[in-house]
């Protein structure tokens, strides 16, 4: 129970006078023994605040920068009116900085025996899971002097899932798998190594194309059409070591990571493969495996919003074992890692060769965009002390990727903006090529 600022201010202005003309214990007993029994005939009018029945309806999940809104169901089962402010207490990273007070607090009237909801509006600024704390509801009673307060705790979860800001590529990357596949309105030739089906001979294809046999057999020349193989497996490998916790821009490593992996798995799955998902540092972070094509997209993202990176440093055999397990048979293993000189040198190179001899391996690293704006810095000393660095940087990437490709690795290097189409247009061109 407490005073309000109202019965403060009554108490102040009635002394007031009272300090002025005649200060005495008499008068301000006079004065406030009026107003101390109005604060207990308002707090025996106010609405009991642990009898409320309390119940939250609403989202359960919700993409990283979106918003979410959250019901909550107060019921007073008591004889008397519920005057109340309410406060609706989530983690901070629940709202955006400077919003929380608006967003959470909300003002309530309830008469005896109904109900009336509440909706909190959240804007995560983080992924993972955020658990609503309590619910504080201030009960006042009709002359707003004294209130009642209680605490009840009403448990929700809302899972924020990666923002999956490259779907936008995605409607391009599948207009080029048509052609690969051969299905669009224009009569080329499907790329791929699987024999697809026969087809009359049009002027522009490739002669080399034709069959000989089926023509003998038919009056017309006969070109066989091929395209991509299809039913392929593809094991995604996210790198949730210390390496994937340096921020680039405004994230860490680590989300541009998984934005590319969704939307290589998008397209894969589009295309006919299986994808599976293994997140790993010192031990198996999140495993998504066997799921159906229209399934494996909602499954990665789920997986995905709870992976934060770890401050140690990859176990690159256990890495390279777990994979092995989850890929038994030949699969294309996407490693999404660093490629610090040190981290590839010590702990990948050497167990390398155990994944390339039996699977097809593409390496996708995010770059740092502020390196390549210092290498091109002139004007100061400072600036080309910076330049000289970012050209250093940059050259021991260069050489770190060419002793991956020296090893049979696709490597891919881009900005986080340009890593998931990049990615993407690598695993187009393994699947054109018929190396998956």
């Amino acid at each position: 129970m407490a005073l309000t600022g109202r019965a403060a201010l009554l108490a102040a202005l009635g002394s007031l006078p009272v300090g002025i003309w005649d200060p005495s214990w008499t008068g301000i007993l006079a004065v406030n023994a009026p107003l101390a029994l109005a604060c207990a005939c308002d707090a025996a009018l106010a609405a009991p605040v642990r009898r409320l029945g309390l119940t939250r309806s609403g989202d359960t999940s919700v993409r990283l920068g979106d918003t979410a809104d959250v019901t909550l169901t107060v019921t007073n089962t008591s004889r008397r009116p519920l005057r109340a402010h309410l406060r609706d207490a989530w983690p901070p990273s629940s709202w955006q900085p400077g919003t929380e007070v608006e967003a959470s607090r909300h003002h309530l009237t309830v008469p005896p025996g109904e109900r009336r909801r509440t909706t909190t509006r959240l804007r995560p600024t983080r992924r993972g899971d955020r658990q609503a704390d309590r619910v504080t509801i201030r009960s006042y009673g009709p002359l707003g002097l004294f209130s009642r307060q209680g605490t009840h705790k009403v448990p929700w979860t809302v899972r924020v899932l990666p923002p999956f800001t490259s779907r936008k590529h995605l409607p391009s990357k599948l207009a080029r798998l048509r052609e690969l596949d051969g299905r669009t309105s224009v009569l080329t030739r499907g790329e791929g190594t699987e024999f697809d089906s026969l087809r009359e001979y049009v002027p522009g294809d490739d002669t080399r194309s034709i069959d000989w046999r089926a023509t003998a057999r038919q009056t017309t020349v006969a070109v066989r059409t091929w395209r991509p193989e299809r039913d392929r497996h593809i094991l995604l490998v996210l790198d949730t070591g210390r390496t994937s916790a340096g921020r680039v821009g405004d994230a860490p490593r680590l989300d541009a990571s998984m934005d590319a992996a969704l939307l290589l798995a998008a397209l894969a799955s589009r295309a006919g493969d299986r994808v599976d998902l293994l997140a790993y540092d010192r031990r198996v972070r999140a495993l998504v495996q066997g799921r159906t094509a229209g399934d494996v997209l909602p499954s990665l993202v789920n997986a995905m919003a709870s992976l934060e990176p770890e401050l140690v440093e990859t176990d690159s055999r256990g890495l390279t074992a777990t994979a092995l397990r989850s890929a038994p048979r030949r699969s294309l293993i996407v490693l999404l890692t660093s490629l610090d000189a040190a981290p590839v040198e010590e702990g990948l190179l050497p167990v390398l060769p155990q994944l390339t001899q039996r699977h097809t391996v593409l390496l996708a690293s995010v770059a740092d965009p502020h390196i390549a704006r210092m290498a091109r810095a002139r004007g100061n000393s400072d600036a080309v002390y910076e330049a000289a660095a970012a050209a250093q940087a940059q050259s021991e990437r260069h050489r770190t990727a060419e002793q991956l490709r020296r090893h049979g690795v696709t490597v891919v290097d881009a900005t986080p903006d340009d890593l998931a189409p990049a990615l993407a247009d690598a695993y187009l061109a393994l699947k054109s090529a018929g190396r998956l």
